[in-house]
């Protein structure tokens, strides 16, 4: 495994420092009705354009509802040679339950 499994509480600090990308790999009406600030939408028909926004050498945070689909997401953005990915456990309803 070349990614890391992360809470919510660290995600926020590492969010909260700056320099990193946030990607939502939940749908498109879930990501219409609310996400994590500056986080881009990345699903199947996006993820080239999500490619050309985000550097390879940043951070890479990946959420989904609960934290499952995020761990395939941050597998696939490793493999692609990402060098700093993390899956949030509890995905975005945990975030949203407490910020």
């Amino acid at each position: 495994m070349t990614y890391k499994r992360i809470s919510i509480d660290d995600a926020k600090a590492l969010i909260d420092r700056g320099g990193v990308t946030v990607g939502d790999v939940r749908d498109a009406e879930a990501f219409r009705a609310g996400r994590i600030e500056n986080a881009l939408h990345v699903q199947h028909e996006t993820v080239e354009d999500f490619l050309l926004l985000a550097a390879k050498d940043k951070p890479l945070i990946l959420y989904c509802y609960h934290g499952n689909s995020s761990q395939g997401a941050a597998n696939y953005f490793s493999e692609l040679g990402f060098e700093e990915v993390y899956s949030v456990d509890g995905g975005f309803e945990a975030w949203r339950a407490k910020y």
